[in-house]
């Protein structure tokens, strides 16, 4: 039994079209970018398996609302304090 996701799904495909952009250098295989920050964004390179845990998933849903899919900087821009992404980040 397979569960489909559409945001999931979405993100997904997203991030398949930024790692294989020359934007994406500078990351390694199985990773992916994310800007991070109310005003200044701060980059961090997180692995793909944090796509799974469902606290991030959250998070890249109000990235979604906030943002679309659309990301210039060539990673996805996630709309909160980079203490609440650090601690997020650390308790997956």
């Amino acid at each position: 039994m397979a569960f489909h996701f559409p945001r999931i799904v979405k993100a997904k495909q997203f991030l398949q079209r930024i790692l294989s952009s020359p934007e994406s250098t500078g990351v390694p295989r199985g990773h992916f970018a994310v800007y991070v920050g109310e005003n200044e964004k701060k980059r961090f390179v997180l692995p793909i398996s944090y796509l799974n845990h469902p606290s991030f998933q959250t998070m890249l849903g109000q990235a979604e609302e906030e943002f679309g899919f659309n990301h210039p900087m060539g990673g996805v821009t996630i709309p909160c304090s980079e203490e609440v992404f650090i601690n997020l980040t650390c308790s997956l």
